[in-house]
């Protein structure tokens, strides 16, 4: 039959295979025979048979040249030869059979045929070698059709004859069946043999339960089997723990009529000038056809769980490295890669009305053991991200994402599929009532597991002290809430320079411009205590924190706990140094007003306008004030401007008020400086009225007019011991100083007419821009005592309303694995925003120790990094990827999608790094975790709670 019949020609070989082809759609089943054909081969005979279309015009009407003869037209194909998928030498173990290449990726390398269209096929041109694969039942729900492509590959250690064979058996075979095979090798008595997971040397699990699938069983590509011949005594101790286990080894390709069959017939229907277009797309129909299911092979001579385990890419399916770095740092925590390949299976939980049916850890649980599967191609994640789309629909699409969503939705779901709790009590939660951290710590946390018990709160959950204060009643609150991953905030940089403009109500210095440093996401009562410290501040004395807007004040910044974030670098800040012990006292403001003339011939009068900086002085409401005790105020606070020269305003000792103001305009120590004006007016109250009646005829009086609480403007120049009724609803006084030109000539108001801005804006000095942040001040940062957003208020239970409270995060109990997010974006309505700050994070002995508010916790907190995830570029267009430790060869891998390649240690840091994942550095008494393995052979220590 190796000669085509001479009748058949290439047109009737397309139509032939393209009607086997619709034919064999919809009958796929499980046990029949798909055949591996060579893609090239395949190529060449779809442009064989496609070769009359090549010339045919738009219109479909037939060129003239149309297989005239030439030297264009194609010769048919030469015998199938499939020798390019195969081994050359291969094994003389006959039991192995013709071993395919380890690397081959269907659609690319191979293709898979009906066993029709391979039949009619080989009868045209034969050849070989012939290369049949078994349709099996497949995926989570076992109803998917695959091609087992790469049968699973067992290496049988026969003992004690200390033999061995290579044997390749169906994932879908039973262990009653391979134990057969293994008799049938080495020649044995079925009744004196067993069968054991080997691995170390050592037996691990006794594989007698004969009816259930190696698929079932959890055997994977490349184990090793200990097949023990006994002396007649079947007794011996069975050891449950399973080392190995994988649902879906990744050795099939997943088959599905509609789509893969009627590509091969859709393919035979394009015109040569686009077949090979054609062929990719049939290509691209098929990969699309294996849901995801990667032709990924074990390679002869590795070990299963060495180091050649892990090291397998994540094709990148449109925009999908966002998802693919969180998978990787996940499957490569220990204790997720030892969970997900034992049987999981028993935890899953379908009830949970807030998990996913159990659905994405199944999915999640395969595709780790894919990539923990020895010598394998790189996975393509389809059928996880089906699962992903299916409940979270924000991640369907082929957009880009943020990775650590997707990481805190997937580490949630995860949580609620494996959730040990099928029905969650209601617990409620009781107030501390000053009873021990300690106590109400534990019974917080013994609350939370009695509701969430999973491997992941297992590993990955700790607790937060958290502490509310009430503003007003001062009630404290105190919970223990639990926590999957810290949020550390960003700043570029961690200090900040603050100029604010100080000055005195009594008089005793000129208002000085002070400079501080102080922390960047600081509050105010940081600001306040810098600027105490640098103007030596007395003991007696506190610091009133205005903002200033059109020479009004905006607003008295008087909550210590205002952000300084909040105030910005061109903002105009003034800080008044006041008396402690102001009670019943309101806050006179006096404003500066200006006439101001329209510029031109006529130049009349517009009117008073604010000018220069309000000033402020408390005023006592427990005695009567009159106009006089306020022109002494005024007097008093603008005495240190008084020019000296002028003899029109009487003012004692005028030389220590010059002395006074050049000191004051030296530096802001000047709050210690002798007053402008006499010991009476200074140290007295201004407001006795003995003051008011002798002291006030020496001075002129001052163009002053007062808001009264009808907003109506009071003469302040007559009438001074008229008593001044003040507002009951204000907590200020406004007074109006109009200043004329005669008395502008009298004052120098250039210390009040222009303050400088909070931060002069300017380049930032190199030092400052490549000063690296610390992970410890980004953690400080975000432990920060700090107040409620206003939408977050707490009820406070004594006020018995919504405050904006002040809330301090402690860490009280650290999990296994911490895992750091750095919030690297930043989102608003009209622009999203990327920090590409360097965080200087540890990579060894990351110590947490200071930072655990319970005290009782001897133990010292070291973390370890061995994952993280990066994230370059833009917004838009960024690009992420994970640094991984494999712990078994103690080294680092850059993982890029599909691309594997190692890195030093010492390129792991990067401005780039987003997502940061610590293990714990084990004590003496704790069992060491190396990459899913118990290595001290003992008990797990995350093992099920039953």
């Amino acid at each position: 039959m190796a000669e085509m019949k001479k009748e058949v020609t290439a047109e009737e070989e397309k139509l032939s295979i393209r009607d086997i082809s619709i034919a064999a759609e919809a009958q796929t089943k499980q046990g029949d025979t798909f055949y591996l054909i060579t893609q090239r081969w395949w190529q060449e005979w779809l442009e064989y048979v496609n070769q009359n279309q090549a010339n045919t015009v738009n219109d479909g009407s037939a060129s003239e040249h149309h297989l005239s003869g030439g030297s264009s037209a194609l010769k048919r194909p030469s015998s199938i030869d499939n020798s390019d998928l195969i081994y050359e030498a291969t094994s003389g173990d006959s039991s192995a059979g013709i071993e395919l290449h380890d690397t081959l990726v269907e659609g690319t390398d191979y293709i898979l045929l009906p066993q029709e269209m391979w039949n009619q096929l080989f009868e045209w041109y034969s050849g070989g070698p012939i290369l049949p694969r078994k349709v099996i039942n497949s995926g989570l729900s076992q109803t998917e059709l695959a091609v087992e492509v790469y049968p699973l590959r067992l290496q049988l250690h026969l003992m004690p004859k200390d033999e061995h064979s290579t044997i390749r058996i169906s994932k879908k075979e039973t262990i009653r069946q391979l134990h057969k095979k293994a008799c049938e090798i080495f020649s044995l008595n079925p009744e004196l043999v067993r069968i054991w997971d080997y691995f170390s040397h050592q037996k691990h699990a006794l594989m007698n339960d004969m009816d259930k699938t190696l698929n079932d069983a959890n055997i994977q590509m490349d184990q090793d089997i200990l097949v023990e011949v006994s002396n007649g005594n079947s007794a011996g101790a069975v050891n449950s723990y399973h080392e190995n286990g994988t649902a879906d080894n990744g050795t099939v390709a997943v088959v599905r009529p509609s789509q893969s069959n009627f590509s091969s017939a859709e393919a035979l229907s394009l015109s040569k000038g686009s077949s090979r277009n054609g062929t990719a797309e049939l290509s691209q129909s098929q990969l699309l056809a294996s849901s995801g299911t990667d032709k990924t092979y074990g390679s002869s001579g590795v070990s299963t769980r060495g180091s050649a385990c892990g090291l397998t890419g994540l094709l990148n399916l449109g925009n999908t490295c966002f998802m693919n770095s969180a998978i990787q740092c996940l499957v490569h925590t220990p204790e997720f890669a030892r969970y997900f390949r034992e049987d999981y299976y028993q935890e899953i939980n379908r009830q949970n009305p807030l998990g996913m049916v159990g659905e994405l850890a199944l999915a999640f649980g395969d595709l780790l053991r894919k990539l923990w599967a020895p010598g394998r191609t790189p996975v393509a994640p389809r059928p996880f991200k089906a699962k992903l789309a299916r409940f979270a629909p924000q991640f369907s699409g082929y957009n880009q994402h943020d990775s650590q969503e997707l990481l805190a939705f997937l580490v949630d779901g995860l949580h609620e599929d494996l959730n040990r709790v099928k029905h969650k009590p209601y617990i409620k939660s009781k107030d501390a009532d000053g009873r021990p951290d300690e106590e109400v710590a534990d019974e917080y946390w013994a609350n939370h597991i009695a509701r969430n018990d999973s491997i992941i709160v297992d590993v990955c959950q700790g607790q937060y002290k958290s502490t509310l204060v009430c503003p007003v009643c001062n009630k404290v609150s105190v919970t223990f809430d639990p926590f999957m991953y810290l949020s550390l905030p960003l700043q570029s940089a961690t200090t900040r320079s603050m100029t604010v403009t100080i000055f005195t109500c009594d008089g005793s210095a000129l208002p000085a411009a002070c400079t501080v440093t102080v922390p960047k996401q600081g509050r105010c009562r940081d600001l306040i205590q810098a600027l105490g410290n640098s103007c030596s501040l007395k003991h007696n004395e506190k610091l009133l924190l205005a903002e200033i807007r059109g020479h009004l004040i905006h607003r008295f910044l008087e909550d210590p706990l205002i952000t300084l974030s909040s105030i910005k670098d061109d903002d105009h800040l003034a800080a008044y140094k006041i008396p402690k012990l102001t009670k019943n006292s309101k806050f006179l403001q006096l404003i500066h007003r200006r006439e101001e003339r329209e510029i031109g011939i006529s130049q009349s009068n517009v009117g008073w306008k604010p000018y220069g900086t309000p000033l402020v002085s408390p005023i006592s409401c427990d005695d009567v004030i009159t106009r006089g005790d306020i022109q002494l105020i005024v007097h008093r606070m603008l005495s240190p401007m008084l020019r000296t020269e002028n003899p029109g305003f009487n003012c004692v000792s005028r030389s220590k008020t010059s002395a006074a103001a050049a000191a004051a305009n030296a530096s802001c120590l000047a709050a210690s400086s002798e007053a402008c004006i006499d010991s009476s007016l200074v140290n007295d109250d201004p407001r006795q009225k003995d003051v008011s009646s002798s002291k006030l005829v020496n001075l002129e009086k001052l163009p002053l007019q007062l808001v009264d609480e009808n907003n109506a403007c009071i003469d302040l120049t007559v009438g001074e011991d008229k008593s001044v009724k003040l507002s009951s609803s204000s907590m200020s006084i406004l007074v109006f100083a109009d200043w004329s030109q005669k008395l502008l000539d009298n004052y120098d108001t250039r210390y009040i007419e222009n303050l400088p801005e909070v931060t002069k804006c300017g380049p930032a000095t190199k030092k400052a821009r490549t000063e690296p942040l610390s992970l410890y001040s980004c953690l400080e940062a975000f432990l920060r005592e700090e107040p409620l957003v206003p939408e977050d208020m707490w009820y406070c239970p004594t006020c018995k309303e919504r405050r904006q409270a002040s809330k301090k995060l402690d860490l009280w109990r650290l999990p296994e694995v911490l895992v750091i997010h750095l919030k690297r974006f930043s989102y608003s309505l009209s622009m999203k925003h990327k920090l590409e700050t360097f965080v200087n994070f540890p990579i060894h002995d990351f110590d947490l120790t200071k930072y655990v508010a319970n005290k009782n916790n001897s133990r010292r907190q070291l973390y370890e990094l061995y994952a993280l995830t990066n994230h370059y570029g833009g917004m838009g267009s960024g690009h992420y990827t994970a640094h991984i430790k494999l712990l078994d060869e103690n080294r680092w891998y850059n993982f890029d999608d599909s691309h594997i390649s190692p890195i030093n240690e010492e390129d792991v840091k990067s401005a780039a790094a987003y997502v940061l994942f610590y293990r714990r550095v084990k004590t003496d008494h704790h069992h060491s975790v190396s990459n899913g393995t118990v290595s001290s052979g003992g008990q797990n220590s995350f093992s099920s709670r039953k």
